[in-house]
């Protein structure tokens, strides 16, 4: 059902073909003479946009648009005038008009503007909630000491452009801490980019990075922007910065130094303004000794050091996060909500949780969709950790039909060996013979979760 339109304007004629145009259109039409009445109207109905006349008695088109904008920001609000000014329309803009229409109206340009108003306004609606959507699947959970020192590094970091080096074991919430310090910084609403540089070849990580022109290597069938130009005005993070190739290293280097990007195969210079958040689970200082990793990246990334704790260290944080995530998939998949005994939460607390954090959220996915009851038992809470956790549990001879053992049997495959390559893809796909692509298909097709 397309949303109500408000038309507040003392003529009654403008009012009686404005509407007669609208609720042809099959829009619902609220009408009123006075300027308090529309002010009214607009905070307390279920209006989605408001055509407000400029010149009425008692109270004017630009004083009720104040107060509209004051009472509902974000309700989008045409100023209509038959003898308005310049000065009118900069100052309807200034107060947060949508847009300027002078009468005579035109039916069409009406129309026209309606459509665009509220489409613009649900697209807002849309992005905000998407934002709180993110919010909840991305927010950094936990009370413990080590997450509240955490957090407050995080509130002091966010608000500046200082580069971040954020260390951690994998499943410890890198990612998590990368977009809140995007959240909270002065460039949240500018774009996130975030690139796995363990998941690009070598060869191809350059391109990934900085573009590439059409021509410049086979395949490069058109010109394509880099991640540094996807992120300008934003935040790029690159996680697993330890896997990223020397040569890659040195021209990431001349980004933080020159604010610049030359794309693959081309000479221009596109200048960028990115903010940098990279991550590892490597020990920089180890592949530095090596020759692998370049010292002077290190010291311009490693301006803002963040640790990320595991999860072992901060037991305290394992009640609330399961919760936290028991009530997330809950909703994700439409069940219904699923409480934890105190048996279940003691055998949950006991483990340790090698896979972090990660684990833990896999763990909760499981028990939501397949736990039967509304109160998660200790058995439950026993199947998803036991031996080992869930992504080690062991297939057991002489259950469940031959393809789900031959599956459960390769996805323990893939992720041994996915362990003893650091879980870097292109390493785990030559082990195995496998196609990168052809990996990553069956990553997901079983679930594993990087």
């Amino acid at each position: 059902m397309k949303p109500a339109i408000l038309i507040v304007d003392d003529e009654e004629g403008i009012r009686s073909s404005l509407s007669q145009t609208l609720k042809i259109e099959g829009y619902r039409v609220l009408t009123t003479a006075s300027g308090a009445e529309g002010v009214r109207m607009a905070a307390e109905r279920d209006v989605g946009l408001v055509f407000l006349d400029i010149r009425m008695p008692e109270m004017d088109g630009l004083t009720a648009l104040e107060k509209i904008k004051n009472a509902r920001p974000g309700l989008e609000v045409v100023i209509m005038s038959g003898h308005g000014t310049i000065d009118d329309a900069v100052r309807a803009t200034r107060l947060g008009a949508y847009d300027f229409l002078e009468k005579p109206l035109s039916s069409d340009r009406v129309l026209m503007m309606a459509k665009n108003a509220i489409s613009m306004r649900e697209l807002r609606e849309e992005n905000e909630r998407i934002r709180r959507e993110l919010a909840s699947r991305y927010k950094l959970v936990g009370q413990s000491p080590q997450m509240l020192a955490l957090a407050s590094e995080i509130d002091r970091a966010a608000p500046t452009n200082g580069r971040v080096l954020i260390t951690g074991e994998n499943g410890t919430g890198k990612e998590l801490i990368a977009r809140a310090i995007h959240e909270g910084s002065k460039r949240r609403a500018g774009p996130f980019v975030k690139l796995n540089c363990a998941a690009i070849p070598s060869e191809l990580i350059e391109s990934e990075l900085f573009g590439h022109m059409k021509g410049s290597f086979t395949g490069a069938l058109n010109d394509k922007p880099g991640q540094f130009e996807r992120a300008d005005g934003g935040t790029l993070f690159l996680d697993e910065i330890g896997d990223m190739s020397l040569a890659a290293q040195a021209k990431v280097l001349r980004v933080i130094e020159e604010g610049e990007v030359i794309r693959v195969g081309g000479t221009k210079s596109v200048r960028v303004d990115v903010r940098l958040i990279t991550a590892t689970n490597k020990d920089l200082r180890e592949l530095i000794e090596k020759g692998e990793f370049r010292e002077d990246l290190y010291f311009r990334l490693k301006v803002i050091p963040l640790r990320a704790p595991p999860l072992r260290e901060r037991q305290g944080d394992i009640r609330v996060l399961c919760e936290h995530y028991m009530d997330f998939y809950c909703d994700e998949y439409g069940r219904t909500r699923k409480t934890f005994s105190e048996a279940a939460l003691r055998t949950l607390n006991s483990y340790q949780w090698p896979g972090n954090v990660r684990e833990l959220r896999n763990a909760m996915e499981r028990l939501a969709i397949m736990a039967e009851g509304d109160v998660i038992t200790e058995a439950d809470a026993a199947r998803v950790i036991e031996p080992g956790g869930p992504d080690n549990a062991p297939v057991s001879a002489g259950t469940g039909s031959l393809a789900g053992q031959l599956e459960a049997a390769e996805r323990e495959i893939i992720l041994a060996a996915l362990r003893r390559n650091e879980w870097h893809v292109t390493n785990t796909a030559r082990e195995l013979g496998l196609e990168r692509s052809h990996l990553y298909k069956k990553m997901k097709k079983l679930g594993i979760d990087r």
